[in-house]
């Protein structure tokens, strides 16, 4: 750590100078999952307002950000994270609700049980869904980027493209 005033090597976690004597500043290190300040993206936005809109509408939000953004990784992220996770619980729901629904309704006595198990896992990934929505949009709101795991890997390398 050097000091500001005199330009002094001294030990990490020094609270004063060894040679001026001036109080060292806590060097600020960026901690993961922060996003760095990029300031606007290229939708004119913020960096934090982009990325929060990225899930507003769900994955299409997402899609119109990969479109649209041409600078910002952190928007990037989180549009591509968007489309990932959401996509997937979206198709999850959709199988489970309406066709396995579906199976149940039309073989009835045979499958109750499947339209039973398909109603409460479908009703599960709604909530998840719902919950996921409102978790992601605080932190791409307030600068995190916050991974959900498997999508959030993926949504970053995607992004450094």
């Amino acid at each position: 750590m050097f000091c500001s005033r005199c330009g002094a090597e001294n030990p990490e976690g020094a609270k004063f100078c060894s040679k001026c004597g001036a109080e060292l500043g806590v060097t600020a290190t960026p901690s993961e999952g922060v996003a760095k300040p990029e300031g606007e993206s290229s939708t004119g936005l913020s960096a934090n307002a982009a990325g929060l809109l990225c899930y507003l509408g769900v994955w299409i939000t997402g899609i119109v950000f990969v479109v649209l953004e041409k600078k910002s990784t952190f928007v990037k992220f989180h549009a591509w994270q968007s489309i990932m996770t959401f996509g997937v619980l979206t198709v999850a729901h959709l199988i489970l609700s309406t066709i396995l629904g579906a199976i149940a309704a039309v073989t009835l006595p045979f499958s109750a049980g499947l339209g039973i198990f398909a109603l409460v896992i479908g009703q599960i990934i709604g909530i998840l869904m719902f919950v996921l929505w409102i978790i992601l949009m605080v932190q791409a709101g307030s600068g995190k980027m916050w991974k959900v795991p498997g999508a959030g890997d993926w949504a970053e390398k995607q992004a450094s493209k």
